[in-house]
């Protein structure tokens, strides 16, 4: 009988881990399933682009992962069953030995007003733009890395749009001075305005504050945080169920410093690729890697043709090394594409060779190993 290994959500987190497993694990002891609603890859980090009416590549999930022992199951999930070690998805359940949860997050936003966290939302969005007459006022509410991206395309889509953002803190605070300086001077040559107060005239509301992890987990028996957040030790292994990791936006993981690391991309590959592998290594007999997780730099686009690359500390502190301008935008260009291209290519990635598993199911559905450890076990 072969180990199970489902995935759920196929974003950033989601394609890497199962895209990682399929490339080290050999498919004669494991199978593995990749639940998701959408049929396709969503590069979420280029939503705002979307919004502002530029055509996004389909990536449909089904070519990414042929020739890969992932099955692809297209569902929505409804609910977690860890005790039973099954997840719903509707009315029917399939059952894991080991499970990746990376659902990521969602915008909670009211009645009439819009977001760019999925796909769908965007293209919401676009249309309603386009609607738009000349001198109508767009509100981005925010004014951390989705308002600032979303606020600077739409600007520059359509210049004769009234573009103007609010934020409690600020627009772009935590950024280094030299940092704040590029963003502010971007913003005046879009004819971007900050305003204290909602204007009463705005024709479309962008919300880009509160991104939450999504509910199936603080529904479950897993242990998660005040966010509803799975909470995972460094290896991203629940700290309640030892057969479940989560990566990405569902898990807090402890980042330098001791702060949660934050619901990103530049978080949610990184945890994937260490889930992959320590699943990997605890299912051939040997001990997962443990180095720390960290960040190197915050990429933001202002439009097509500008941007800012802040360097940070490894727990996220801007420094003062700042790259700016056409070079900071081909940058950004070149990290989206790069993640892209990791997903959609998941047998080109390394390590390339793929192990045996060096373990066998035991009566709880579980797994025991060479070295002892039940994968299933409760510790």
């Amino acid at each position: 009988m072969k180990h199970r290994i489902v995935v759920l959500g196929a974003g950033y987190a989601g394609a890497h881990a199962a895209g990682r497993l399929a490339r080290r694990l050999h498919p004669g002891g494991t199978e593995i399933k990749l639940v998701n609603a959408d049929p396709d890859f969503v590069e979420r980090i280029r939503l705002h682009q979307l919004a502002a009416g530029q055509d996004l590549p389909h990536r449909p999930l089904r070519d990414v992962f042929a020739g890969t022992h992932v099955e692809l199951v297209p569902a929505w999930v409804s609910g977690i069953d860890a005790d039973r070690r099954t997840v719903v998805l509707g009315e029917r359940e399939i059952p894991y030995d080991t499970l990746v949860v990376a659902l990521g997050s969602s915008t909670v936003v009211e009645e009439g007003r819009h977001h760019v966290s999925t796909r769908p939302a965007a293209l919401r969005l676009r249309e309603r733009l386009a609607q738009l007459g000349a001198g109508e006022t767009v509100l981005v509410v925010g004014g951390g890395l989705t308002a600032i991206e979303a606020s600077t395309e739409i600007a520059e889509a359509r210049p004769d749009l009234r573009v103007q953002v609010t934020a409690r803190q600020g627009i772009g605070t935590w950024l280094s001075d030299k940092a704040q300086t590029h963003l502010q001077a971007t913003l005046r040559r879009l004819n971007i305005t900050e305003v204290a107060e909602p204007p009463q005239d705005a024709a479309v509301t962008v919300w880009t504050t509160g991104f939450t992890a999504t509910s199936i987990a603080a529904g479950s028996a897993l242990t998660v945080s005040e966010a509803g957040r799975i909470v995972v030790d460094r290896t991203m292994r629940s700290v309640s169920h030892p057969e479940v990791y989560a990566v990405g936006d569902a898990a807090s993981a402890e980042g330098p410093g001791g702060d949660p690391m934050r619901m990103c991309c530049a978080s949610a590959v990184p945890m994937a690729w260490r889930a992959a592998d320590a699943i990997t290594e605890r299912l051939t007999g040997r001990r997962p890697t443990d180095f720390p997780l960290r960040y190197y730099g915050q990429c933001i686009s202002l439009g097509r043709n500008d941007g800012i690359l802040q360097i940070t500390t490894a727990d996220d502190r801007p420094t003062s090394t700042v790259i700016t301008g056409r070079r900071a935008a081909w940058i950004k260009e070149r990290v989206c594409s790069g993640a892209a291209w990791s997903v959609s290519n998941p047998t080109m990635r390394l390590p390339s060779r793929s192990r045996q598993i060096r373990s066998a199911p035991n009566a709880s559905g579980g797994t025991t190993g060479r070295t002892g450890e039940t994968a299933g076990s409760r510790r």
